[in-house]
């Protein structure tokens, strides 16, 4: 799974790959194999957030209930979401969610979204292995660990299960804190060496290797000033050759950077995507689904891996 970290980062073995007459791409590797999906070395995916919790920082717990949860899964697969990415607890500092608290959140509405899109990838957010034991048995087909492997059983859950993992760098920061005066001597050197021993560790474990992500944790256990730079060196993230998932959406980096309250930073969001997606990044985390989905089309385009849509149609 090569990647380069340069500005033709995240083509990597499509500049080997059959191309038809246009310059498109004809066949491809696969990189990447979640649950009934497998997705092209290139393909640019999109990951929904649906928050089962009364206190998101974006939606304030308009997903919390079953009803509309249910409609936020329905809707973002109409826009284009590949996977659904489902949470029980705030990232955040708030109320206490004991594990019991946090499985009857997540697991019934992982079995019902599995019965409702069978095609669909379900992941739950979690870094507790006793969540992951159980939405694993109810479905899901990704563990989602935003905290660095702070429990170490949750990748023996993933192998056990033969799900995926997402393997993210949080600064050794524990589940719900807040970096505080927090710094490194080299952030993107941290990143990518805790992120591709997460990920080793995992593979060693059973985990297969096509079922693994490496996650820089934007705003985990960072400044707005490492965000930034991470985002910036993304490319030697993309070139260890895993897989790599951001989460950008509407994150405290981007309000912060353009003084922005959470909801106006699509915008900046957005532009985040773009220079992500150029730099080789894969999977997408995002709140609006719609909007990110036409961010990759377009990087995809620019970039040489998904004709025009007039192409598509046959009229140019």
């Amino acid at each position: 799974m090569p990647r380069t970290a340069d500005n033709t980062a995240g083509r990597g073995r499509a500049d080997a790959a059959t191309r038809d007459a246009d310059g498109y791409r004809m066949e491809d590797g696969v990189s990447l194999r979640l649950g009934p999906r497998t997705f092209d070395d290139d393909e640019l995916v999109v990951m929904a957030i649906v928050n089962r919790t009364p206190d998101s920082f974006f939606d304030r717990g308009a997903t919390f209930d079953h009803a509309p949860a249910l409609a936020a899964v329905d809707r973002a697969v109409a826009e284009g979401a590949a996977i659904v990415d489902i949470g029980g607890v705030k990232a955040g500092p708030g109320a206490e969610v004991d594990t019991a608290e946090e499985i009857r959140r997540t697991a019934p509405f992982v079995a019902e979204v599995r019965r409702r899109y069978p095609g669909v990838v379900i992941s739950v957010d979690t870094w507790r292995h006793e969540v992951g034991a159980v939405v694993c048995e109810a479905g899901a087909d990704l563990l989602n660990d935003a905290w660095g492997g702070v429990d170490p059983r949750l990748a023996e859950v993933a192998a056990a299960a033969g799900v995926g993992l997402v393997c993210t760098h949080a600064g050794g920061l524990a589940p719900r804190t807040r970096p505080h005066r927090v710094g490194y001597p080299d952030v993107m050197a941290d990143v990518v060496a805790t992120t591709t021993a997460l990920a080793d560790r995992a593979a060693g474990l059973g985990v297969r290797r096509d079922a693994i992500l490496v996650d820089p944790g934007h705003d985990f256990g960072k400044n707005t000033r490492h965000s930034l730079e991470v985002t910036r060196r993304l490319g030697q993230l993309t070139a260890t050759g895993w897989p790599v998932l951001v989460s950008l959406s509407n994150k405290d980096f981007v309000g912060e950077t353009l003084d922005l309250p959470v909801p106006e930073r699509l915008t900046g969001t957005l532009a985040a995507t773009a220079v992500a997606a150029w730099l080789g990044a894969q999977v997408f985390r995002a709140h609006q689904v719609g909007q990110t989905r036409q961010v990759l089309d377009m990087v995809a385009s620019i970039r040489g891996t998904r004709p025009p849509a007039v192409a598509r149609r046959g009229l140019a």
